[in-house]
Protein backbone atom coordinates (compact mmCIF):
# COMPACT_ATOMS: atom_id res chain seq x y z
CA UNK A 1 0.00 0.00 0.00
CA UNK A 2 1.11 3.57 -0.80
CA UNK A 3 2.64 5.70 2.62
CA UNK A 4 1.99 9.40 2.96
CA UNK A 5 5.70 9.34 2.80
CA UNK A 6 6.06 7.76 -0.28
CA UNK A 7 3.46 10.45 -1.46
CA UNK A 8 5.14 13.29 -0.43
CA UNK A 9 8.79 12.03 -1.68
CA UNK A 10 6.93 11.66 -5.19
CA UNK A 11 4.46 14.33 -5.44
CA UNK A 12 3.03 12.46 -8.43
CA UNK A 13 2.66 8.75 -6.80
CA UNK A 14 -1.61 9.21 -6.46
CA UNK A 15 -2.15 9.81 -10.35
CA UNK A 16 -1.33 7.81 -13.30
CA UNK A 17 0.54 8.13 -15.99
CA UNK A 18 -0.78 11.03 -18.81
CA UNK A 19 -2.80 10.13 -21.41
CA UNK A 20 -0.47 12.09 -23.88
CA UNK A 21 2.19 9.31 -23.66
CA UNK A 22 -0.03 6.74 -24.53
CA UNK A 23 -0.35 8.38 -28.06
CA UNK A 24 3.00 10.78 -28.81
CA UNK A 25 5.14 9.76 -31.42
CA UNK A 26 8.55 11.69 -30.18
CA UNK A 27 7.75 9.97 -26.14
CA UNK A 28 7.04 6.56 -28.02
CA UNK A 29 11.13 6.85 -29.31
CA UNK A 30 12.47 8.33 -26.08
CA UNK A 31 10.81 4.80 -24.12
CA UNK A 32 12.29 2.81 -27.29
CA UNK A 33 15.82 4.59 -26.18
CA UNK A 34 15.46 4.43 -22.67
CA UNK A 35 13.03 1.57 -21.48
CA UNK A 36 12.74 -1.08 -24.10
CA UNK A 37 16.11 -0.89 -25.79
CA UNK A 38 17.88 -1.36 -22.06
CA UNK A 39 15.31 -4.18 -21.23
CA UNK A 40 15.48 -7.97 -21.50
CA UNK A 41 13.69 -9.77 -23.88
CA UNK A 42 12.60 -13.17 -24.20
CA UNK A 43 13.77 -15.26 -27.01
CA UNK A 44 12.71 -18.79 -26.42
CA UNK A 45 13.94 -21.73 -23.77
CA UNK A 46 17.11 -23.55 -24.08
CA UNK A 47 15.50 -26.68 -25.17
CA UNK A 48 14.45 -24.56 -28.54
CA UNK A 49 18.28 -25.14 -29.52
CA UNK A 50 19.22 -28.29 -28.62
CA UNK A 51 21.57 -28.44 -31.02
CA UNK A 52 24.90 -26.73 -32.32
CA UNK A 53 23.68 -24.37 -35.23
CA UNK A 54 19.90 -23.97 -33.95
CA UNK A 55 18.30 -20.58 -33.91
CA UNK A 56 15.62 -18.52 -33.05
CA UNK A 57 14.89 -14.95 -33.64
CA UNK A 58 13.35 -11.66 -32.15
CA UNK A 59 12.49 -8.38 -33.57
CA UNK A 60 11.82 -5.39 -31.67
CA UNK A 61 12.50 -1.88 -31.68
CA UNK A 62 13.33 -1.76 -35.09
CA UNK A 63 16.25 -4.80 -34.29
CA UNK A 64 16.05 -8.50 -35.34
CA UNK A 65 18.65 -10.43 -33.17
CA UNK A 66 18.81 -14.29 -33.33
CA UNK A 67 19.91 -16.70 -30.50
CA UNK A 68 22.00 -19.63 -31.92
CA UNK A 69 23.82 -22.09 -29.64
CA UNK A 70 27.55 -22.48 -30.83
CA UNK A 71 29.90 -25.82 -31.36
CA UNK A 72 30.86 -25.31 -27.66
CA UNK A 73 27.15 -25.29 -26.41
CA UNK A 74 27.11 -21.78 -25.40
CA UNK A 75 24.12 -19.54 -26.41
CA UNK A 76 25.13 -16.31 -27.88
CA UNK A 77 23.02 -13.41 -29.56
CA UNK A 78 23.79 -11.52 -32.77
CA UNK A 79 22.34 -8.81 -34.86
CA UNK A 80 21.17 -10.27 -37.76
CA UNK A 81 22.66 -8.20 -39.84
CA UNK A 82 25.85 -8.58 -42.19
CA UNK A 83 28.32 -6.54 -41.43
CA UNK A 84 28.72 -5.98 -45.36
CA UNK A 85 25.88 -4.86 -46.84
CA UNK A 86 23.28 -5.07 -43.96
CA UNK A 87 21.09 -8.19 -45.44
CA UNK A 88 19.85 -10.27 -42.79
CA UNK A 89 21.83 -13.59 -42.52
CA UNK A 90 18.62 -15.65 -41.65
CA UNK A 91 15.52 -15.52 -41.82
CA UNK A 92 12.18 -16.66 -40.29
CA UNK A 93 11.48 -17.42 -36.85
CA UNK A 94 14.03 -20.53 -36.52
CA UNK A 95 16.04 -22.77 -38.39
CA UNK A 96 19.84 -24.48 -38.05
CA UNK A 97 22.87 -23.76 -39.88
CA UNK A 98 26.59 -25.19 -39.42
CA UNK A 99 27.73 -22.21 -40.36
CA UNK A 100 25.91 -18.81 -40.90
CA UNK A 101 25.70 -17.21 -44.71
CA UNK A 102 24.54 -14.13 -45.89
CA UNK A 103 22.31 -15.13 -49.03
CA UNK A 104 23.69 -11.76 -50.63
CA UNK A 105 27.26 -12.32 -51.14
CA UNK A 106 27.77 -15.33 -49.25
CA UNK A 107 29.55 -13.52 -46.39
CA UNK A 108 30.06 -16.95 -43.70
CA UNK A 109 30.23 -16.32 -40.24
CA UNK A 110 31.07 -19.10 -37.64
CA UNK A 111 28.15 -20.23 -34.70
CA UNK A 112 30.03 -17.93 -32.81
CA UNK A 113 29.93 -14.58 -34.95
CA UNK A 114 33.56 -15.38 -35.99
CA UNK A 115 33.70 -13.76 -39.79
CA UNK A 116 35.08 -16.32 -41.66
CA UNK A 117 34.79 -16.77 -45.27
CA UNK A 118 34.51 -13.41 -47.67
CA UNK A 119 34.00 -14.31 -51.18
CA UNK A 120 36.71 -12.47 -53.58
CA UNK A 121 38.41 -11.24 -50.39
CA UNK A 122 41.69 -9.30 -51.41
CA UNK A 123 38.51 -7.05 -53.65
CA UNK A 124 38.20 -5.16 -50.16
CA UNK A 125 41.19 -2.81 -49.11
CA UNK A 126 39.40 -2.17 -46.25
CA UNK A 127 38.28 -5.82 -45.00
CA UNK A 128 39.65 -7.00 -41.63
CA UNK A 129 37.87 -10.41 -40.46
CA UNK A 130 38.15 -10.08 -37.25
CA UNK A 131 36.78 -6.88 -36.74
CA UNK A 132 33.97 -7.88 -38.78
CA UNK A 133 32.52 -10.13 -36.88
CA UNK A 134 28.73 -10.30 -36.04
CA UNK A 135 27.40 -7.73 -33.43
CA UNK A 136 26.67 -9.31 -30.25
CA UNK A 137 23.82 -8.73 -27.98
CA UNK A 138 24.01 -9.43 -24.46
CA UNK A 139 22.08 -12.63 -23.44
CA UNK A 140 21.34 -14.10 -20.58
CA UNK A 141 19.50 -17.17 -19.42
CA UNK A 142 17.11 -17.78 -16.65
CA UNK A 143 15.49 -20.73 -14.92
CA UNK A 144 15.83 -22.48 -18.63
CA UNK A 145 14.90 -19.23 -20.78
CA UNK A 146 17.26 -17.39 -23.20
CA UNK A 147 16.78 -13.78 -22.39
CA UNK A 148 18.53 -11.12 -24.85
CA UNK A 149 19.03 -6.89 -24.23
CA UNK A 150 20.29 -4.51 -26.73
CA UNK A 151 21.97 -2.25 -24.21
CA UNK A 152 23.20 -2.19 -20.52
CA UNK A 153 22.37 0.87 -18.74
CA UNK A 154 23.24 -1.02 -15.36
CA UNK A 155 19.70 -2.58 -14.76
CA UNK A 156 19.01 -5.39 -12.73
CA UNK A 157 19.72 -9.46 -14.71
CA UNK A 158 16.63 -11.12 -14.94
CA UNK A 159 17.62 -13.57 -12.01
CA UNK A 160 17.87 -10.50 -9.91
CA UNK A 161 14.37 -8.56 -11.14
CA UNK A 162 13.06 -12.07 -10.09
CA UNK A 163 14.89 -12.81 -6.76
CA UNK A 164 11.95 -11.85 -4.28
CA UNK A 165 9.95 -14.83 -5.75
CA UNK A 166 12.33 -17.72 -6.70
CA UNK A 167 11.58 -19.75 -4.29
CA UNK A 168 7.99 -19.72 -5.13
CA UNK A 169 9.42 -20.41 -8.95
CA UNK A 170 11.28 -23.26 -8.05
CA UNK A 171 9.12 -26.15 -7.61
CA UNK A 172 7.96 -25.47 -11.22
CA UNK A 173 10.98 -26.92 -12.94
CA UNK A 174 11.25 -24.37 -15.49
CA UNK A 175 14.33 -25.58 -16.76
CA UNK A 176 12.69 -29.13 -17.62
CA UNK A 177 9.68 -27.44 -19.45
CA UNK A 178 9.33 -27.83 -22.92
CA UNK A 179 7.20 -25.50 -25.25
CA UNK A 180 4.07 -27.02 -26.13
CA UNK A 181 2.78 -24.56 -28.86
CA UNK A 182 4.21 -22.35 -31.80
CA UNK A 183 5.43 -18.83 -30.93
CA UNK A 184 2.33 -17.03 -31.38
CA UNK A 185 2.04 -12.65 -32.57
CA UNK A 186 -1.11 -11.01 -32.48
CA UNK A 187 -1.26 -7.37 -32.70
CA UNK A 188 -3.16 -5.10 -31.02
CA UNK A 189 -4.03 -1.02 -31.94
CA UNK A 190 -2.85 -0.19 -28.24
CA UNK A 191 -0.02 1.30 -27.10
CA UNK A 192 2.19 -1.32 -25.06
CA UNK A 193 2.03 -0.03 -21.87
CA UNK A 194 -2.06 -0.03 -22.29
CA UNK A 195 -1.27 -3.72 -21.84
CA UNK A 196 0.70 -3.79 -19.38
CA UNK A 197 -1.64 -1.59 -17.12
CA UNK A 198 -4.44 -3.60 -17.84
CA UNK A 199 -2.05 -7.16 -17.03
CA UNK A 200 -1.58 -5.74 -12.97
CA UNK A 201 -4.50 -4.13 -12.76
CA UNK A 202 -6.74 -5.79 -10.07
CA UNK A 203 -9.18 -3.54 -9.71
CA UNK A 204 -11.41 -4.33 -13.32
CA UNK A 205 -11.22 -8.27 -12.33
CA UNK A 206 -14.58 -8.35 -10.83
CA UNK A 207 -15.98 -6.10 -13.36
CA UNK A 208 -14.90 -7.26 -16.31
CA UNK A 209 -13.73 -10.97 -15.68
CA UNK A 210 -16.91 -12.79 -14.82
CA UNK A 211 -15.10 -15.83 -15.46
CA UNK A 212 -12.00 -15.12 -13.38
CA UNK A 213 -14.50 -14.38 -10.56
CA UNK A 214 -16.51 -17.43 -10.40
CA UNK A 215 -12.57 -19.22 -10.25
CA UNK A 216 -11.02 -17.08 -7.89
CA UNK A 217 -13.81 -16.15 -5.47
CA UNK A 218 -12.40 -13.15 -3.62
CA UNK A 219 -8.69 -14.64 -3.33
CA UNK A 220 -7.52 -12.48 -6.17
CA UNK A 221 -4.17 -10.91 -4.75
CA UNK A 222 -1.89 -8.24 -5.76
CA UNK A 223 1.59 -7.18 -4.83
CA UNK A 224 4.76 -5.54 -6.09
CA UNK A 225 8.39 -6.21 -5.71
CA UNK A 226 11.00 -4.01 -6.82
CA UNK A 227 11.37 -5.20 -10.82
CA UNK A 228 8.22 -8.02 -10.44
CA UNK A 229 4.66 -7.48 -10.08
CA UNK A 230 2.69 -10.88 -8.62
CA UNK A 231 -1.04 -11.51 -9.32
CA UNK A 232 -2.70 -14.70 -7.97
CA UNK A 233 -5.85 -16.60 -7.42
CA UNK A 234 -6.89 -19.63 -5.44
CA UNK A 235 -9.18 -22.26 -7.31
CA UNK A 236 -12.78 -21.89 -5.61
CA UNK A 237 -14.34 -25.50 -4.99
CA UNK A 238 -17.70 -24.55 -5.67
CA UNK A 239 -18.86 -25.71 -9.06
CA UNK A 240 -18.51 -23.31 -11.54
CA UNK A 241 -21.73 -22.52 -13.90
CA UNK A 242 -19.27 -22.48 -16.85
CA UNK A 243 -18.98 -25.79 -18.72
CA UNK A 244 -15.12 -25.28 -19.44
CA UNK A 245 -14.40 -23.92 -15.76
CA UNK A 246 -16.62 -26.30 -14.22
CA UNK A 247 -14.67 -29.01 -15.71
CA UNK A 248 -10.85 -27.77 -15.00
CA UNK A 249 -12.07 -27.50 -11.47
CA UNK A 250 -12.71 -30.72 -11.54
CA UNK A 251 -10.39 -32.86 -13.74
CA UNK A 252 -7.25 -30.72 -12.97
CA UNK A 253 -5.03 -33.78 -11.97
CA UNK A 254 -2.61 -33.38 -8.93
CA UNK A 255 0.66 -32.70 -10.15
CA UNK A 256 2.87 -34.35 -7.53
CA UNK A 257 6.17 -32.21 -7.71
CA UNK A 258 4.56 -29.14 -6.88
CA UNK A 259 3.16 -28.44 -2.75
CA UNK A 260 -0.32 -28.94 -1.79
CA UNK A 261 -0.72 -24.82 -1.68
CA UNK A 262 -0.03 -24.80 -5.58
CA UNK A 263 -2.22 -27.42 -7.15
CA UNK A 264 -4.70 -24.95 -7.43
CA UNK A 265 -2.85 -22.04 -7.31
CA UNK A 266 -3.09 -19.82 -10.25
CA UNK A 267 0.26 -17.12 -10.37
CA UNK A 268 1.23 -14.46 -12.80
CA UNK A 269 4.49 -12.55 -12.61
CA UNK A 270 4.60 -9.54 -14.87
CA UNK A 271 8.80 -8.90 -15.08
CA UNK A 272 9.44 -4.82 -15.91
CA UNK A 273 8.63 -3.36 -18.33
CA UNK A 274 6.90 -6.03 -20.77
CA UNK A 275 6.92 -9.42 -20.18
CA UNK A 276 4.77 -11.95 -18.04
CA UNK A 277 4.54 -15.34 -16.92
CA UNK A 278 1.48 -16.91 -16.12
CA UNK A 279 1.63 -20.14 -14.10
CA UNK A 280 -0.33 -23.18 -13.79
CA UNK A 281 0.01 -26.43 -11.92
CA UNK A 282 -0.58 -28.01 -15.96
CA UNK A 283 1.77 -25.40 -17.88
CA UNK A 284 2.91 -21.99 -18.02
CA UNK A 285 1.96 -19.37 -20.38
CA UNK A 286 4.50 -16.65 -21.56
CA UNK A 287 3.87 -13.73 -22.93
CA UNK A 288 5.64 -9.94 -23.89
CA UNK A 289 3.75 -7.00 -25.70
CA UNK A 290 6.65 -5.16 -28.09
CA UNK A 291 5.95 -1.77 -29.54
CA UNK A 292 5.44 -1.18 -32.90
CA UNK A 293 4.30 2.23 -32.78
CA UNK A 294 2.68 4.88 -30.37
CA UNK A 295 -0.62 3.33 -30.28
CA UNK A 296 0.49 -0.87 -32.00
CA UNK A 297 1.93 -3.24 -30.30
CA UNK A 298 2.12 -6.98 -31.23
CA UNK A 299 1.72 -9.74 -28.51
CA UNK A 300 4.29 -12.52 -28.48
CA UNK A 301 3.04 -15.60 -27.12
CA UNK A 302 4.21 -18.87 -26.24
CA UNK A 303 3.30 -22.10 -23.88
CA UNK A 304 5.85 -24.36 -21.86
CA UNK A 305 5.45 -27.44 -19.60
CA UNK A 306 6.68 -30.68 -18.23
CA UNK A 307 6.50 -33.78 -20.39
CA UNK A 308 2.78 -35.54 -19.54
CA UNK A 309 1.14 -37.74 -21.65
CA UNK A 310 -1.93 -38.40 -19.16
CA UNK A 311 -5.26 -37.44 -20.77
CA UNK A 312 -6.61 -35.86 -17.89
CA UNK A 313 -3.65 -33.39 -17.86
CA UNK A 314 -4.61 -32.63 -21.80
CA UNK A 315 -7.64 -31.89 -21.36
CA UNK A 316 -7.37 -29.83 -18.69
CA UNK A 317 -4.61 -28.05 -20.51
CA UNK A 318 -7.40 -27.39 -23.29
CA UNK A 319 -10.11 -26.40 -20.83
CA UNK A 320 -7.28 -23.92 -19.78
CA UNK A 321 -6.97 -22.40 -23.22
CA UNK A 322 -10.55 -22.45 -23.46
CA UNK A 323 -11.16 -20.34 -20.28
CA UNK A 324 -8.40 -18.14 -21.02
CA UNK A 325 -9.08 -17.18 -24.37
CA UNK A 326 -12.28 -15.82 -23.14
CA UNK A 327 -10.24 -13.76 -20.41
CA UNK A 328 -7.86 -12.76 -23.83
CA UNK A 329 -11.04 -11.25 -25.56
CA UNK A 330 -12.49 -9.73 -22.49
CA UNK A 331 -9.43 -7.62 -21.95
CA UNK A 332 -8.45 -6.94 -25.42
CA UNK A 333 -12.47 -5.30 -25.70
CA UNK A 334 -11.13 -3.31 -22.35
CA UNK A 335 -7.53 -2.13 -24.03
CA UNK A 336 -8.50 -0.61 -27.15
CA UNK A 337 -11.52 1.35 -25.53
CA UNK A 338 -9.01 2.44 -23.13
CA UNK A 339 -6.18 3.48 -26.04
CA UNK A 340 -9.25 5.76 -27.63
CA UNK A 341 -10.47 7.42 -24.53
CA UNK A 342 -6.15 8.01 -23.84
CA UNK A 343 -5.87 10.06 -27.43
CA UNK A 344 -9.05 12.54 -26.14
CA UNK A 345 -7.87 16.44 -25.22
CA UNK A 346 -10.78 15.74 -22.17
CA UNK A 347 -8.16 12.90 -20.93
CA UNK A 348 -4.98 13.81 -18.88
CA UNK A 349 -3.61 11.84 -15.79
CA UNK A 350 -6.33 10.11 -13.22
CA UNK A 351 -6.41 8.88 -9.68
CA UNK A 352 -4.70 5.92 -8.67
CA UNK A 353 -6.39 3.92 -5.80
CA UNK A 354 -3.82 3.11 -2.77
CA UNK A 355 -4.54 -0.80 -3.42
CA UNK A 356 -3.26 -0.25 -6.96
CA UNK A 357 0.63 -0.92 -6.01
CA UNK A 358 1.57 -2.44 -9.34
CA UNK A 359 0.68 0.79 -11.24
CA UNK A 360 2.13 2.75 -9.26
CA UNK A 361 5.03 0.43 -9.70
CA UNK A 362 5.20 1.22 -13.43
CA UNK A 363 4.37 4.98 -13.28
CA UNK A 364 7.01 5.73 -10.92
CA UNK A 365 9.94 3.86 -13.36
CA UNK A 366 8.70 5.12 -16.36
CA UNK A 367 8.57 9.12 -14.54
CA UNK A 368 12.12 8.09 -13.53
CA UNK A 369 13.25 7.15 -16.79
CA UNK A 370 11.44 9.95 -18.81
CA UNK A 371 10.49 12.79 -16.50
CA UNK A 372 8.61 14.41 -19.01
CA UNK A 373 5.86 11.56 -18.34
CA UNK A 374 5.20 14.33 -15.02
CA UNK A 375 3.62 16.82 -17.59
CA UNK A 376 -0.08 16.70 -17.98
CA UNK A 377 -0.07 17.32 -21.21
CA UNK A 378 2.66 17.39 -24.12
CA UNK A 379 5.14 19.64 -24.17
CA UNK A 380 6.30 21.61 -27.63
CA UNK A 381 7.44 19.48 -30.20
CA UNK A 382 11.27 18.54 -30.23
CA UNK A 383 11.39 18.80 -26.06
CA UNK A 384 13.20 15.51 -26.24
CA UNK A 385 16.03 17.47 -27.94
CA UNK A 386 16.40 19.89 -25.94
CA UNK A 387 18.46 20.08 -22.09
CA UNK A 388 16.15 18.54 -19.78
CA UNK A 389 14.21 21.00 -17.64
CA UNK A 390 12.19 18.30 -15.62
CA UNK A 391 13.70 16.94 -11.87
CA UNK A 392 13.13 13.48 -11.81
Amino acid sequence: MATLAQSRADPDADFSLPGWIYTDPEFFDVEIARVIRPSWQIVCHESDLPAPGDWRTIAYAGEQVMAVRGEDGTIRAFHNVCRHRAMRIVEGDAGCAKKLVCPYHAWTYELDGRLSGVPMKRDYPALRLEENSLVPVEASIWRGFVFVRLEDDGGPSVAEMMAPYDHQIAPYRFEEMRRISDVRLRERAVNWKNVGDNYSDNLHIPVAHDGLTRLFGKSYAIEAAGWVDKMSGQLVDRPSDNPWERFYQKHLPQVDHLPAENQRLWLYYKLWPNMAFDIYADQIDFMQWLPLSPTTCVLREMCFALPDDRREMKLARYANWRINRVVNAEDTWLIERVQQGMASQSYTAGPIGASEVCLRSFAAKIRQRIPEARLQRAPAPGWSRRPRAIDA
